[in-house]
């Protein structure tokens, strides 16, 4: 019998296929826009904060401490304000509860990819995560002058290996489109929009694993070789043409820039955090020539911005969703005019008012059964195109995974809206009268 039931709901739903598609695929269209809003932004964050590793800090001279993280830890774009190395310096004997201050310098590329020059603390003291230390592929860190170390995902799309000389760029390196060109050349046209520091090779001596933060898609140098390459620029726009190489000895106080510093005040064995992270957050803000930004304050800033959209988002998917429902219920309740001759002959073969109530109730309950199987799909699709292109861009690994009990219950939610879509056709569907559809047409 739930047989026949079966092949009674399929030839129903066959019979009119284009309704049953169109109406399957709003279903699927909210399923999976509703999953993608109640899970990426969690993951989103998470991967986020993880990307700012250990430091508790950043210091630079951006305009606004979510401008300073962006581009300090995540690479947007090369800070446009520098810090005297006396500055630093000061900072360092200011602060005397420090576990590191970390100098960086930005504004270099390679290909598009972003050059971090630092010192040799970076991979010793900073970590790229909190419980995880830098690793290495291949190779060690660098240690001394014009030497690369290169992030996984840098690597991987260059094809970088250990003794492979490079020429930086200093400005953006990027394409027309604005995105990493890996396939440009070092004299390509595109390959910066400012110029080659062509008098310098650099030689790649490591290369990263993996970490799933946004120093995957970064190089690292050295300071002083950054110092001195950018030097050697304005002694030849001072001598108006070819100089010697530049070495260190060449350096002045002012070719000792730097855009940022990586901050960690001393904490206990063991613990990420410091009582004394506030009072020295404090000092620092007194200070009112550089901007002092808490990345993990800012992250969570910034997605309380996101969040708020993301409600609107959820609004509307629930929307969407309430749209679906009613659109099998009009689906439904559109076809009972052309069904109801099946029905009163349903009726004379023995089926009950209940069981045609509960065919179309089943047969509304099946498109949101397909929907949500067809939405779970999209919801996966969209997750992973997402992390792929925050991975691309940002470096960022996010885990795409839909949680099991947010997914079951939209997946349910979904079953019990589209049942309740099917109430009123199968109301309808029962009142239908036996001997007056019975008569022979015409």
């Amino acid at each position: 019998m739930a047989m026949t039931d079966f092949k009674i709901i399929r030839r129903s739903l066959f019979s009119r296929l284009f309704s049953t598609i169109i109406t399957t695929i709003t279903v699927a269209t909210a399923v999976g826009l509703m999953l993608v809003l109640l899970t990426m932004p969690d993951a989103a964050e998470s991967a986020f904060k993880s990307g700012s590793g250990n430091m508790h800090m950043l210091v630079s001279r951006d305009p606004s401490s979510m401008q300073s993280v962006l581009n300090g830890v995540f690479y947007m774009e090369a800070p446009g304000n520098s810090i005297d190395w006396k500055t630093y310096e000061n900072l360092q004997k200011r602060i005397r509860i420090l576990d590191y201050a970390i100098p960086i310098q930005q504004g270099d590329t390679y290909r598009g990819f972003p050059v971090l020059a630092s010192t040799p603390e970076f991979f010793s003291r900073f970590k790229p995560a909190h419980d995880r230390d830098w690793e290495f592929t291949d190779g060690q860190p660098f240690a001394g002058e014009f030497e690369i170390v290169a992030g996984a995902n840098v690597a991987s799309a260059l094809g970088l290996a250990l003794g492979q000389e490079l020429i930086l760029t200093h400005g953006s390196g990027v394409s027309r489109k604005g995105t990493p060109d890996p396939e440009a050349k070092d004299d390509d046209e595109h390959a910066g929009s400012d110029h080659d520091h062509d008098d310098f090779s650099y030689t790649v001596v490591g290369i990263l694993q993996r970490t799933g933060g946004p120093h995957d898609r970064a190089i690292f140098t050295d300071l002083n070789s950054a110092w001195i390459i950018h030097a050697h620029d304005r002694r030849e726009r001072e001598s108006s043409g070819h100089i010697e190489k530049t070495t260190i000895d060449d350096l002045s106080d002012d070719d000792r820039l730097i855009t940022g510093v990586y901050l960690r005040v001393a904490t206990r064995k063991g613990s990420a955090m410091s009582g004394a992270q506030q009072m020295v957050f404090n000092q620092l803000r007194a200070d009112t020539s550089i901007t002092v930004a808490d990345p993990v304050q800012e992250i969570n800033k910034m997605f309380v911005i996101i969040g708020n959209i993301d409600q609107i988002f959820i609004a509307m998917a629930i929307v969407v969703m309430i749209s679906s429902g009613i659109a099998i219920m009009l689906a439904l309740y559109n076809s009972m005019e052309l069904r109801r001759r099946q029905i009163a002959v349903l009726r004379v073969l023995g089926c009950s008012q209940s069981r045609i109530f509960g065919l179309i109730v089943t047969e509304s309950a099946i498109l949101g059964v397909a929907g949500a199987v067809m939405g779970v799909a999209l919801a996966w699709l969209g997750t992973e195109a997402v992390a792929t292109v925050m991975n691309q861009k940002l470096g960022l690994v996010i885990d795409a995974t839909l949680p099991l009990p947010i997914t079951a219950i939209v997946i349910m939610s979904t079953i019990g809206l589209a049942s309740v879509a099917g109430l009123v056709p199968a109301f309808q569907a029962y009142r239908t009268p036996v001997v007056r559809n019975l008569r022979p047409l015409g």
